[in-house]
């Protein structure tokens, strides 16, 4: 702990206020950096969001990122004059317009995600001791579980 607490003495507020400080900044610094042709967060949160749970229509897109229709309709229309996303007629229902991810999209999320890994990478190989790599290899998983169950 930051502030020289056993971990056997950790409560779970003082763990979770300093997780939230130190994930934030985490976050915080990895978006500072650009990205050559890099997405605004909008635009990487819609497109992995369609990447992950499959075409649907930009108001139900909307309604799931918890932004207004008018909001999601420019972030789609970026996405869609970039060619990272592209309208079909939906199979079941003719008169709608499912929003899917291109290759070129899904190209996009992976470079992204890449860049992001790398310049972690970068950081940690010449920062961080061999002992420091396993202890933030064991902490991940328990990142991960929590962040699921938020």
């Amino acid at each position: 702990m930051a502030d020289g607490v056993d971990a056997d003495e950790a409560d779970a507020e003082q763990v979770a206020a300093e997780l939230r400080l130190s994930i934030g900044l985490l976050v915080r610094r990895l978006r500072q950096v650009r990205i050559e042709g890099d997405l605004t967060l909008p635009e990487n949160s819609a497109l992995a969001r369609l990447d992950r749970d499959g075409p649907t229509t930009s108001s139900a897109l909307a309604k799931i990122e918890q932004i207004s229709p008018q909001s999601m309709g420019a972030t789609v229309a970026a996405l869609l004059s970039r060619g990272l996303l592209e309208q079909r007629e939906d199979p079941a229902d003719g008169r709608r317009r499912l929003l899917w991810v291109t290759e070129a999209g899904r190209q996009a999320l992976g470079s992204r995600r890449n860049a992001r890994t790398q310049q972690l990478a970068q950081v940690l190989t010449s920062g961080f001791t061999q002992d420091e790599l396993r202890r933030l290899a064991a902490a991940a998983p328990l990142i991960e579980r929590l962040a699921q169950e938020l």
